[in-house]
């Protein structure tokens, strides 16, 4: 895969003319180059349903008169960059009067995407109804005639269907398609069905040629769908809803697993898809591009052709400005693996084997990020795992807020210990699904009580934190009530004096904290520490204290420290690579300031602020260090090894990005 990619969106309506009229292989190519782009998709047909080429198979755009998707990929390729083919195969607009019956419906007979047909807006196809066969005349036709070097087809995955088309395949096998175990099975095995005819189709015309089925999300807990294809690209535009959490998240699920390339995708645009006229800060995308690569993956941005067909010098002046920086790190981005010292168990795996219990969760996205986000701002190194990963490398497993342990995952867990790991669970996490009534299946010093009736609840701290000192500290989520068996207390939980109702109410909000003891917060037993409240607590509402109890415990639990230790502000992002077949470790410092801004709150960047004299002490690497510089500089960096082997080094500037490399010997 390469490195600096372009998602070149091309859905244009049949009511606007001369389309391509303005193309020019010249300007094309020079609007690449000034891009630094080595890779870019191009449409063969867009959610409109037209394709911008010469078809039997589909129909041109009425207001075509070349073909703009082999031009394009001609002068691609003549300046030696990669074009991978564009398809929607979900989506395909200009059949939807042609054949209404072949859209996928709910279970109230609307259709996805657009609910009905009183606006504007797109409708998906069912692959159980003719459109299947429809779609895939056109999938080889493209990968037949042109010399695509991937292909990408949009708006797929497997989803519950209720059409006419799935109800005579459920008649037909003796089920009932509103039975939502069956329906759930039919729409896995309707995607299945789907994914291996693609793969079988191109396989038979271009053995190996990478394919991606985008669904909008990479699930976590299903390496089986993310195996249907060749590669992972994770669609992650900060301000087209996805915010600055959701790359780091499931890049540091995707990149541990090793097996699969993978690549960040994001935007040019001020907002979302479909945007003309928007741009974002060229340092908002300088920052996206080194946040992409400090998390191993490679480079996709997203811009939209006008229907012209003319490049927007801007777009590629400013894409060029980040991919300028990202061609120069290249040497020591390719082929790295994260090091990390904590696991954390995505509650979204967790939930894939669990779906009754995400209906009964609102809350449940907000696990996995509140996790995220309290380990990324203490600069702790950590991937995100699942039931398949090994979890040998750790000295941590977090089992955050709900994961309840199955037999399966109790065994996992138990000889994970016996090697020495440690667990942290929190909220309702660590309770066995084989009790007969609510208990902890692992030793942590205490037993469980039930949930705690009263919200919010108070606890302090009995171990210090960073830069708080010992309070009662109101906890805005439901906690959990727990009593000390033969553990060590980190924290106390108090109650308020009454919950507050149209009776019993006290000042502006909650009552206060009442003074009488009302269990653990907090606690450290032989298998590792449990906290009563949930990281969703940060997620929700921002609460330092969460933060900084969370942190505390995290390093009681951690034998010998963090890998890593650097003093960078919270917003900061700290990852460490090893490159091994270069012998060296990359740690990757990235900090900018980030705000919300209008009414949707949208997640902005724009100014740079630059670090100076940054401490980083490296630790635990079971390496021999024989040079420390910066890349891609090569400035030399003096550094001091003690007898523990412990390097401590000073990284001078901070600018947006920086990569400290550590070459080591075998």
């Amino acid at each position: 895969m390469r490195f600096r990619q372009v998602h070149l969106d091309f859905h244009t309506s049949e009511h606007i003319p001369e389309i391509g009229a303005d193309f020019s292989k010249e300007q094309f190519q020079a609007m690449l180059k000034e891009g630094h782009i080595d890779s870019i998709t191009v449409f063969s047909k867009c959610h409109h349903g037209w394709a911008y080429h010469p078809t039997k198979a589909n129909v041109i755009h009425p207001h075509l008169n070349f073909d703009l998707f082999g031009a394009q990929i001609e002068a691609a390729h003549e300046i030696g960059v990669n074009a991978v083919g564009y398809i929607s195969a979900g989506l395909d607009e200009k059949l939807v009067d042609e054949h209404p019956e072949w859209l996928m419906r709910r279970e109230n007979e609307q259709s996805y995407f657009n609910k009905d047909f009183t606006g504007a807006g797109w409708h998906r196809f069912c692959f159980n109804s003719p459109y299947l066969q429809v779609l895939l005349e056109q999938i080889r036709e493209t990968v037949s005639t042109y010399a695509i070097d991937g292909l990408f087809l949009d708006i797929v995955g497997p989803k519950t269907c209720y059409c006419r088309n799935c109800a005579r395949i459920a008649k037909a096998e003796g089920k009932d398609l509103y039975d939502p175990v069956y329906s759930l099975e039919l729409a896995e095995r309707t995607y299945a069905n789907y994914t291996d005819e693609v793969k079988a189709l191109v396989e038979s015309i271009k053995p190996g040629l990478p394919v991606f089925h985008n669904a909008g999300r990479t699930p976590r807990g299903r390496r089986d769908l993310m195996h249907r294809n060749s590669h992972i690209e994770i669609e992650s535009l900060p301000t087209g809803g996805w915010g600055y959490d959701n790359l780091p998240t499931i890049a540091r699920y995707v990149q541990p697993q090793a097996d699969m390339e993978y690549l960040g995708m994001t935007g040019k645009f001020h907002g979302a898809w479909g945007e003309f006229g928007g741009y974002k800060h060229e340092n908002a995308l300088r920052y996206e591009m080194a946040l992409t690569v400090s998390h191993g993956a490679k480079c996709s941005i997203g811009d939209q052709l006008h229907p012209r067909g003319k490049m927007d010098p801007e777009t590629y002046r400013l894409i060029g400005k980040a991919y300028a920086e990202v061609e120069e790190k290249e040497p020591w981005l390719e082929g790295v693996r994260s090091v990390s010292d904590i696991a954390l168990y995505s509650y979204d795996a967790w939930l894939t084997n669990h779906p009754e219990v995400q209906k009964n969760d609102p809350d449940w996205k907000h696990t996995d990020i509140g996790a995220r986000r309290i380990l990324s701002e203490g600069h702790y190194l950590f991937d995100i795992v699942d039931d398949e990963s090994d979890l040998t490398p750790y000295k941590l497993v977090i089992l955050p807020d709900a994961v309840v342990i199955d037999a399966p995952l109790k065994a996992k867990l138990d000889a994970y210990l016996k090697n020495g790991g440690k667990l942290l669970a929190t909220g309702t996490s660590g309770l066995s699904l084989e009790a007969e009534k609510p208990a902890f299946a692992f030793d942590f010093g205490a037993t469980y009580e039930g949930k705690r009736e009263i919200v919010p609840a108070y606890m302090t701290p009995v171990i210090p934190l960073k830069d708080m000192g010992s309070a009662g500290y109101v906890l805005y989520q439901r906690t959990e009530r727990v009593t000390l068996t033969d553990g060590r207390e980190l924290a106390t939980m108090a109650d308020p004096y009454f919950a507050r109702n149209r009776f019993h109410f006290c000042s502006h909000q909650h009552a206060p904290e009442s003074p009488a003891y009302s269990g653990v917060g907090a606690c450290m037993g032989k298998d590792g520490a449990y906290v009563a409240f949930p990281f969703r607590e940060y997620a929700i509402t921002g609460q330092i204290f969460a933060k900084r109890m969370m942190e505390a415990v995290i390093d009681a639990c951690i034998g010998g420290g963090k890998s890593v230790e650097v003093s960078v502000p919270a917003g900061a992002t700290v990852t460490l690579m090893e490159q091994t077949a270069e012998k060296r470790y990359v740690l990757h410092l990235v900090y900018a300031s980030i705000n919300t801004r209008g009414e949707k709150k949208l997640e902005m960047i724009e100014d740079i602020v630059p670090l100076y004299n940054v401490p980083v002490r490296v630790k635990n690497t079971g390496k021999k260090i024989g040079r420390v510089y910066l890349a891609p500089t090569g400035e030399e960096l003096s550094y001091e090894m003690n007898a523990k082997g412990e390097i401590t080094f000073t990284v001078p500037k901070v600018d947006l990005h920086a990569m400290a490399v550590l070459d080591f010997e075998d």
